[in-house]
């Protein structure tokens, strides 16, 4: 099952994708998690019963505009560690996006009156399902996702090297692109493994890699996060980037005003977001 969130009637809801059309659910991706609202029987009435609607012409939002927790991974990729001068770390650097950051497809990216460094990050979503008990064990974590998605993670890097800890470089206005789909887990590989993951800038390939591989992988990653933290219905992990980023480059590639770059995953789709100088 394939869904997307758009707008409508100034509320975020979410429908499912068939074809060219989408069919509304009416609730929010979110709130039907939270909720335990089965999907699949509620997407099979929605387009049995009503009549769908063509995506393109509809205002996308962020997959899940409003998750509890937004926990994404630095470093999760070897090369990406390598490129960056780095050792592969022994555990993953964890840091946290808000919900304020997301934007959705189509969106642009914006270009902040402070910085130029202005880099990309294709990256694999995670959107949990169900509450995620504390201590769950690796072989067992993948029945608590409900879904893959698509994200970029951009980042200012100037700001993000001000200070030890990444919260600010991460977390600018209308930086963090998600979406425009949610493939259901049970559609694709076990952990959405072995999945070629591209990043485009103005149609030239940029990053070029696979989701096997990850450092840390969904399992791993979900099982080392419930040592410390429950995960909830809703909630958002970001899995990190293969290598190929702007400031890894020589020279330098950052984004700017006039680009488009897009995230693209097999069997999931392709994000897409123009670039534009900051209002």
């Amino acid at each position: 099952m394939r869904l997307s969130t758009v707008i409508q009637d100034g509320q975020d809801v979410v429908g499912v994708v068939k074809g060219n059309d989408w069919f509304s659910l009416g609730t929010g991706l979110r709130a039907a998690l939270v909720q335990g609202v089965d999907l699949f029987a509620r997407a099979a009435t929605a387009i049995r019963d009503s009549r769908g609607v063509p995506l393109e012409k509809l205002v996308q939002a962020p997959l899940v505009p409003d998750p509890v927790s937004i926990v994404c991974l630095g470093l999760n990729y070897r090369d990406h560690a390598k490129e960056g001068g780095r050792a592969e770390p022994d555990y993953p650097w964890f840091f946290l996006r808000s919900a304020r950051s997301l934007l959705a497809h189509g969106q642009p990216v914006r270009a902040p009156q402070v910085s130029i460094q202005l880099d990309f990050e294709a990256e694999l979503a995670v959107v949990i399902g169900r509450t995620v008990p504390r201590h769950v064990r690796a072989e067992d974590a993948l029945q608590y996702v409900f879904g893959y998605s698509l994200f970029n993670d951009v980042s200012v890097r100037d700001f993000q090297r001000k200070t030890p800890q990444w919260t600010i470089g991460k977390n600018f206005d209308a930086t963090g692109a998600f979406g425009p789909v949610l493939v259901t887990a049970d559609e694709l590989p076990h952990g959405a493994k072995g999945l070629r993951i591209q990043g485009r800038l103005n149609g030239e390939v940029v990053q070029d890699a696979n989701t096997s591989d990850m450092i840390f992988p969904v399992d791993r990653t979900i099982a080392l996060l419930a040592e410390a933290m429950i995960l909830s219905a809703g909630d958002v992990l970001v899995m990190g980037t293969p290598s190929g980023v702007g400031q890894s480059r020589q020279p330098q590639l950052w984004l700017k005003p006039g680009d488009r770059f897009e995230v693209e995953i097999e069997r999931i789709g392709v994000l897409s977001n123009p670039v534009l100088a900051e209002e």
